[in-house]
């Protein structure tokens, strides 16, 4: 995940860079947008099973308490709906926030913010 968010933002660094034209605002944030959702998927695909998605969702939603019953979490990891959308669902969007997501934790690189 590390070695993916720092990829990440450099290709979004340099296109913020050499784009730097025009009004950009409303375009940056719904790349924001869509860039988020995207690491989001990227998570649930790099955690592979819906028991490692379950136990990770769970603990984060306790950690950070955002109250998501257990019956919430366990209808994500065990949805078949399929990467981009289970990606794109409540539970997940609001336990990978964006907050959490642009959180520099240790050494890992949070996610940039293209606004910023």
């Amino acid at each position: 995940m590390n070695v993916t968010v720092k990829r990440v933002n450099e290709i979004v660094r340099g296109g913020i860079d050499y784009f730097r034209i025009g009004m950009m605002k409303q375009f940056m944030d719904e790349f924001g947008q869509w860039l988020r959702h995207k690491i989001r998927v990227i998570v649930l695909k790099q955690w592979k099973t819906s028991k490692t998605i379950y136990r990770n969702l769970s603990y984060l939603n306790r950690k950070y308490e955002m109250g998501f019953s257990h019956e919430e979490i366990f209808k994500v990891a065990n949805s078949r709906l399929g990467w981009y959308r289970g990606g794109g669902m409540n539970v997940v969007n609001f336990i990978i926030s964006k907050e959490l997501l642009e959180t520099k934790i240790k050494d890992s690189a949070g996610l940039l913010k293209p606004l910023s």
